[in-house]
């Protein structure tokens, strides 16, 4: 009889019956598995910021015609005005005029993250309003719409930093650990003396010659980041590679690349995915650090350090502060607590609950 298939199969994906017991383990922490669903909700949305929050219309009729601003440039000439630049929609005369032989449908939030709001009535920074729902920040720019753009940035951030220094921590770990002897000395001895470099100082003396960008700053922060998982995987390599499957693997003739990513690393991705919501909220505190510090994004990028920092500068409008520690504390605080969930999930105490896990068998007596 052929040997019966225990696996199922999610959006297409063969689940077997361990990883259907980590995910039952993962929602069965209901904190952690909303918190994964409100995150992920949160960051679908700041993906779609530019048309949500955008001094530019979705989409213009006029005389007749389709245009989509948020593609592509028109000039005000196109609408009947009289300059041949792009048209400033924000510019009630240019509203006007599109009304006359058309309309035109604006975002919710009518506001780019570097727009001026020059209409306010009180000087910038103006306290929340119906025009502005958190009010604006000191260059009269609206806070909703930094906000959202801030936290897509700063989630992208940790995305990109948190993938890039796991898959250069794993290799690096991975190679000290099978191999072991010399390769694992010197790796030891180079990672004792480059954790030892004040990453903060080199940041401060680099910003002052060079304009720090996005990648520039993915680039320094990745130099140091990576070394957070190798002693995890390193350990976890060292503790595997003389096991009897191992043994036999070597035995017949499979190269060390083979049994490194095929039969040694599966156990080591444990730790890892264990590690990786909290080196994401690591990364993100990173960001956020250096933008309030003032040596992150280039001046007015959207931020939540930025936001922070200009609540430190003006006391007086307490909802700068309020706001960008209110959204801070919500993204670290979810990302914790998916970490804590996923944590929980890979626990064998936990996730072979009632049952022993693969390999322990009792001692009768």
């Amino acid at each position: 009889m052929p040997a019966a298939d225990h696996t199922s199969r999610l959006f297409g994906i063969r689940i077997t019956p361990l990883t259907r017991r980590r995910l039952d383990a993962f929602k069965a922490n209901r904190r952690g598995f909303w918190s994964l669903w409100a995150f992920a909700a949160l960051f679908v949305i700041s993906l779609f910021a530019e048309l949500i929050a955008n001094d530019r219309p979705l989409v213009i009729r006029y005389d007749g015609q389709w245009y989509f601003p948020l593609v592509a440039a028109y000039p005000e000439t196109a609408f009947g005005g009289v300059f041949p630049t792009e048209a400033d929609y924000s510019d009630p005369a240019v509203r006007e005029l599109i009304a006359a032989k058309g309309w035109l449908l604006r975002p919710l939030i009518p506001y780019s993250h570097r727009t001026v709001a020059w209409d306010i009535p009180v000087p910038a920074p103006a306290p929340p309003s119906a025009q502005h729902w958190l009010g604006t920040d000191d260059q009269a720019r609206d806070v909703v719409a930094r906000t959202l753009y801030g936290f897509r940035i700063s989630v992208l951030f940790g995305f990109s930093l948190t993938i890039f220094s796991a898959l250069i921590g794993v290799a690096a770990g991975a190679v000290q650990g099978y191999f072991g002897g010399w390769i694992d000395l010197a790796f030891q001895r180079f990672i004792e003396v480059w954790s030892s470099v004040p990453i903060l100082y080199v940041l401060i003396i680099l910003t002052s010659v060079i304009e720090p960008t996005f990648w520039w700053l993915l680039g320094i922060l990745l130099l140091f980041q990576w070394m957070g998982l190798v002693g995890v995987v390193r350990a976890e390599f060292l503790r595997t590679r003389n096991f009897d499957y191992v043994r036999a693997a070597r035995a017949l003739g499979a190269s060390d690349l083979v049994i490194m990513v095929r039969h040694v690393l599966p156990n080591a991705m444990v730790a890892t995915l264990t590690f990786l919501p909290f080196i994401l909220a690591g990364s993100v505190t990173a960001l956020t650090g250096l933008d309030f510090l003032g040596i992150g994004l280039p001046p007015g990028s959207a931020s939540l350090g930025e936001l922070l920092a200009q609540g430190k500068a003006n006391l007086k409008a307490p909802w700068l502060g309020l706001t960008g520690f209110f959204v801070i504390a919500v993204t670290l605080s979810l990302l914790i607590f998916i970490g804590e969930a996923v944590r929980d999930a890979f626990d064998p105490r936990k996730t072979f609950a009632g049952g022993a896990a693969p390999g322990v068998h009792g001692t009768g007596r």
